[in-house]
Order: C-alpha cells, then sequence, then structure tokens
C-alpha cells in the first residue's frame, strides 16, 4: 500500500458519518480514527453535528507545499 500511496499528490479526504453525542466528540472520534489509519497530518475540513452524529471529512495530508512530493520520484530516488 505504501507504493500507491506515492502516486497521491497531496491529500487524500475520508468522509463518514459518525454516531456520537456532541460536535466535539465527534471532531475527537474523527482524529483518533485517522490517527489508527495510520495519518498524522489531519485537518478537519468539514463537521456538521446532525440527529444522531456528526458528518464529517478529514483530510490526510501525504504532502505538504513544498514537499518531496512522492510521485515524482518511481525508483525510490529522493526520500
Amino acid at each position: 500500500m505504501a507504493k500507491l500511496m506515492e502516486k497521491v499528490m497531496d491529500a487524500l479526504d475520508v468522509e463518514t458519518f459518525i454516531v456520537c453525542d456532541s460536535e466535539d466528540q465527534g471532531k475527537g472520534i474523527a482524529l483518533e480514527m485517522m490517527k489508527n489509519l495510520g495519518f498524522d497530518d489531519v485537518d478537519l475540513v468539514f463537521i456538521e453535528f446532525i440527529g444522531p452524529g456528526a458528518r464529517i471529512r478529514a483530510r490526510a495530508y501525504l504532502h505538504r507545499s513544498g514537499d518531496k512530493y512522492g510521485w515524482l520520484f518511481t525508483s525510490g530516488e529522493g526520500k
């Protein structure tokens, strides 16, 4: 899977509905979920608390501006 992630230009968005009691609880669960998936650099770009939970879009940054982009290096060079 690491080779596939090298093809991602900048970020990966995950959108889901989390069952929770409040917006703050939903934020915490979403951030913990992304960390458990192995992502360290995460922003929540959308959250809407409705009914039984929150609709959330989390963005995991694989490359920030100025990083050495994985998709530029196909043979493992430059890392």
